[in-house]
């Protein structure tokens, strides 16, 4: 519960279409690929355990809370084991990241002290970012553009538009996730006086930009297609997932508070779908 499973298709689709990639380089590594994925997945529990622990350390998790029961806030975990479960986590993932660091140079350390320390800062530190508005461009940039251009990086030495213009599309995605997430609270987030980007801009806006962000990555893509940087076969198979989109971005529009709470997990698929049909597409392409 206190990692919140529904969310780390956010941390494994990127790393998969990054990964696919580059797939066909003749210097491809499976030990890299499934390392960086292990790693992604460390990273995003730790951000969840962090949000918990800090959430609750900071009076914004209350019993007024409408989303899925926190475990800290609840009593379920006491916060120190939840607060040592976090640094065991992320220290796992600077562990596991070390090869990652060995075979990368300095860029992928670089990138691992700057996933490390959003990691800590989404809720803690003196400056949330969570609280500040800030909780939307992290995940775009950390699970977007890090996620796919980083891991791609690693097996190619080299990046490109394809991974840049995917990178974002996924970021979008994931800013979504996030953008569900603080529409739900914002009732509870404006009294603990967490000044989300929802509580900023309001909920009708927030509708409006949720729209934006799962209907970008498509169009992304297709401009890929028409610049000539994406294949047909992986744009066209990551098409189909529109249809999803389209459902989810009605059923946003048409629900608030705690009717949310399935469409968080929903646009966590939408992300796995869209990334599983591509690098599908990219596998059949390469074959």
């Amino acid at each position: 519960m206190a990692i919140r499973p529904r969310t780390l298709p956010a941390a494994i689709g990127p790393l998969l279409v990054g990964n696919m990639l580059a797939i066909g380089l003749s210097q491809f590594s499976l030990l890299i690929a499934f390392t960086s994925m292990l790693c992604a997945i460390l990273l995003q529990i730790s951000v969840n355990l962090a949000n918990d622990y800090f959430d609750f350390k900071n009076g914004i998790d209350t019993e007024d809370r409408i989303g899925p029961v926190r475990v800290t806030q609840s009593g379920l975990i006491a916060p120190r084991h939840v607060r040592n479960a976090m640094i065991g986590c992320l220290i796992t993932a600077l562990v596991v990241g070390s090869l990652l660091i060995v075979h990368g140079g300095w860029p992928i350390a670089i990138l691992a002290a700057a996933s490390i320390l959003g990691a800590l800062c989404y809720s803690g530190g003196p400056y949330p970012l969570a609280s500040h508005g800030l909780g939307e461009i992290a995940a775009f940039v950390f699970f977007g553009l890090v996620a796919v251009v980083g891991s791609y990086y690693l097996q190619a030495g080299t990046t490109t538009i394809t991974a840049w213009l995917l990178g974002s599309a996924i970021g979008f995605f994931n800013a979504a996730i996030m953008l569900v997430n603080n529409t739900r609270d914002i009732s509870t987030d404006t009294k603990a006086g967490k000044n989300t980007l929802a509580v900023r801009i309001g909920e009708s806006q927030a509708k409006v930009l949720y729209q934006s962000l799962v209907y970008l990555p498509f169009g992304i893509i297709i401009a890929g297609f028409l610049l000539g940087s994406l294949d047909g076969l992986p744009v066209l198979l990551a098409g189909v997932s529109l249809v999803i989109a389209r459902n989810l971005s009605r059923e946003f529009h048409n629900n608030s508070g705690e009717a949310l709470n399935p469409i968080l997990g929903q646009t966590a698929k939408l992300c796995m779908i869209f990334s599983i049909l591509f690098s599908v597409g990219l596998f059949i392409t390469l074959s």
